[in-house]
């Protein structure tokens, strides 16, 4: 959060800052600066649209606790029983029914260049490491945070939401996959609405 902060205020101070430089500098020097008054405003709303995702991972992990999880199954390729556009995916296993694992899915492209060159199939081994082991706080069957280990291993970076995105007509329910009403309650918390209990 302090990271979406500080970007968005460098960005739109940085605008300003240039704007005022321009009007005390010779008329040729505007042109210098054109390309930041282009680009600075296309930053600042991209800025904004980390906001939504960072409340929403605040809400998540004020609701679960986080797990560490080792060789967790990912890849970048479409999974045909998940609606809608995807970015890639993790295979976690499901709280209710251990041997059954759902995947979740990157359902937004911002800031996930890091996760994808490490989830390539061509990927070198070494940042394939970095993905072994992922920390991970949610519920598979609805939504989580994921997130890489630091360097140390000590602590989680690189935090992203992974939504469940299993289309409705597939005919699976939450229900089949053991949520309970208070996993659905727990699930709302966090903003996440079932219709498909």
């Amino acid at each position: 959060m302090v990271m979406n902060i500080l970007g968005l205020v460098c960005w739109a101070g940085g605008w300003v800052a240039l704007l005022v430089i321009s009007t005390h500098t010779p008329n040729w020097m505007v042109w210098v600066f054109v390309p930041y008054f282009i680009y600075g405003p296309y930053r600042v709303l991209t800025q904004l649209k980390y906001f939504p995702a960072s409340f929403l991972m605040l809400r998540i992990l004020r609701t679960y606790p986080w797990q560490v999880e080792q060789g967790v199954p990912c890849g970048l390729t479409k999974r045909p029983e998940v609606l809608s556009k995807h970015y890639g995916w993790f295979e976690f296993p499901n709280p209710a029914k251990r041997d059954q694992r759902l995947p979740l899915v990157f359902s937004r492209h911002l800031r996930t260049e890091w996760w994808a060159r490490r989830m390539a199939p061509r990927a070198k081994a070494h940042l394939k490491a970095d993905i072994e082991t992922v920390w991970f706080a949610g519920d598979p069957r609805f939504i989580g945070v994921i997130a890489a280990p630091n360097r140390r291993r000590t602590a989680p970076r690189r935090l992203h939401v992974v939504e469940q995105r299993i289309d409705a007509r597939s005919g699976w329910c939450f229900a089949d996959w053991g949520a309970t009403h208070d996993d659905i309650e727990r699930g709302r918390r966090v903003g996440v609405h079932p219709v498909n209990f």
